[in-house]
C-alpha cells in the first residue's frame, strides 16, 4: 500500500502542470528528479502505477475540490508574504 499523501501529491503534480493522464504523470515522475524530490522518493523507490493513481482519484477525491482548495491556499499565502503582486 502507498501513502495517501504520496498519491495526492502525484495527482497535485498533474493538476499543477496540466497533466491529465495518470500514465503521463507516472512517466514524468519516473524521469523528473524535482518531482521525485517533492514526493520524497529516491531514484530507486517504486512509484505507484497509473491504475493505482486512477483508482485513488476516483475513490478518494471524486466529489471534492481539494486540489483547487490547496492551490488557492498556497496562492493566498504567497500573496500574504509579498511573493506575488
Amino acid at each position: 500500500a502507498f501513502d495517501p499523501v504520496l498519491l495526492f501529491k502525484m495527482l497535485f503534480i498533474g493538476y499543477l502542470f496540466g497533466i491529465r493522464s495518470e500514465r503521463q504523470i507516472v512517466r514524468e515522475i519516473e524521469v523528473n528528479v524535482a518531482y521525485r524530490w517533492f514526493l520524497g522518493l529516491r531514484m530507486t523507490d517504486k512509484i505507484p502505477d497509473a491504475s493505482t493513481l486512477s483508482q485513488n482519484r476516483r475513490r478518494r477525491f471524486a466529489s471534492t475540490d481539494i486540489e483547487q482548495t490547496i492551490f488557492d491556499t498556497i496562492v493566498e499565502q504567497a500573496i500574504g508574504h509579498g511573493l506575488i503582486g
